[in-house]
């Protein structure tokens, strides 16, 4: 998917090409619905009254033609966001900012990723991210299908590990493939709110934007919801208990935008200092105003969702053997997990 973003105005004197920003191809399922609300479900940061303001543009297709915002989307419908530029994003300026690389041969690149860089530019992140440095860094990246230079996956600005990069086309389609067919390993540490009850266990629960806040995902039950979200899948094991939070370790059947976050808050035990899921407030513990102290100083020092993406495993896309690559817990996840554990041991004693 394409994106449309804000960004500066751009010249085009004399150019009548509309360039597509978004796709979407409307499900088998999919009810009767008006293209502004869908568009309200599928488009990250968009508002009504600016959806409707393109489809009175002309810049709203459906099946290659002009729609109004009244217009009900369709099962197989293919609905499309078009605009005289280029979708901002894909003006990539390269820049030359450093990347920890753990692995590099002619095919892939492995990354380990700092929390705090976005991995690609969107909405109000143009410069300072990872491909801006990897189209710096690399000649003749292959495109994915949101023409993004050699991304396969993604993780969330604040959460720091690993991703595998693509060097050629062949790459990109193989590891592509490994992804959507959920034949990739990846695992992640969190720590989460509150003590687990169970040892390890299984979150399914299809995961879609938030009905309200449009920041956030969330999980639906109900199958009458069924053309808003998509499948997700969790398996987390408990790692280390630290009384009144709890480090974990999940691993990824499927990869839906924010999957940890929202299916963690889905079952009581919100990542810690996770700002958009209510992380960031005292949601289990005493009201003891030392221990109030004692959170803000964890937080201080770790400003950021407590995810990491500790280990990925991929099929070699020429040699087919498979790889597996290890991050170690950065130093401020680290030094947070500390400050609990001599909580936690006190509090025992």
């Amino acid at each position: 998917m394409t994106q449309e973003i804000q960004g500066p105005e751009i010249e085009d004197e004399g150019n009548d090409d509309l360039y597509e920003h978004f796709k979407f191809v409307a499900d088998k399922g999919q009810q009767p619905l008006r293209v502004d609300k869908y568009l309200m479900n599928k488009v990250e940061n968009a508002t009504r009254n600016r959806i409707q303001k393109a489809a009175k543009d002309g810049n709203i297709h459906v099946n290659d033609v002009a729609v109004k915002s009244s217009y009900k989307v369709k099962a197989n419908d293919v609905v499309k966001v078009l605009f005289e530029h280029p979708p901002y994003e894909l003006l990539l300026t390269p820049e030359n900012i450093p990347i920890d690389i753990v692995y590099e041969d002619d095919d892939v690149l492995v990354v380990n990723k700092e929390p705090g860089m976005v991995v690609h530019p969107g909405h109000g992140n143009y410069s300072g991210t990872l491909i801006n440095a990897l189209v710096y860094h690399f000649d003749n990246l292959p495109n994915n299908s949101s023409n993004r230079p050699g991304l396969v996956h993604r993780i969330d600005k604040d959460t720091s590990g690993l991703l595998v990069v693509a060097k050629t086309e062949e790459a990109m389609t193989h590891l592509s493939k490994q992804f959507f067919n959920k034949t990739t390993e990846r695992e992640y540490v969190a720590l989460v709110w509150g003590a687990m009850e169970e040892e390890e266990g299984t979150i399914e629960g299809n995961i879609g934007r938030h009905p309200k806040n449009r920041l956030q995902n969330t999980v639906y039950l109900d199958d009458e919801d069924s053309e808003k979200s998509k499948p997700a899948v969790t398996h987390y094991k408990v790692l280390e208990q630290l009384g009144y939070v709890t480090l974990v370790s999940c691993r990824l059947e499927t990869g839906r935008t924010h999957q940890i976050r929202v299916h963690m808050k889905h079952i009581g035990h919100t990542l810690f200092n996770d700002e958009r899921y209510g992380g960031e407030r005292i949601l289990k513990g005493t009201t003891f105003s030392k221990y109030k102290q004692f959170v803000d100083n964890c937080f201080k020092v770790l400003p950021r969702q407590a995810l990491h993406a500790r280990t990925l495993g991929f099929k070699h896309p020429t040699t087919g053997k498979m790889m597996r690559f290890e991050s170690k817990i950065p130093d401020d996840i680290e030094q947070c997990l500390e400050k609990w554990r001599s909580y936690s041991k006190n509090s025992v004693e």
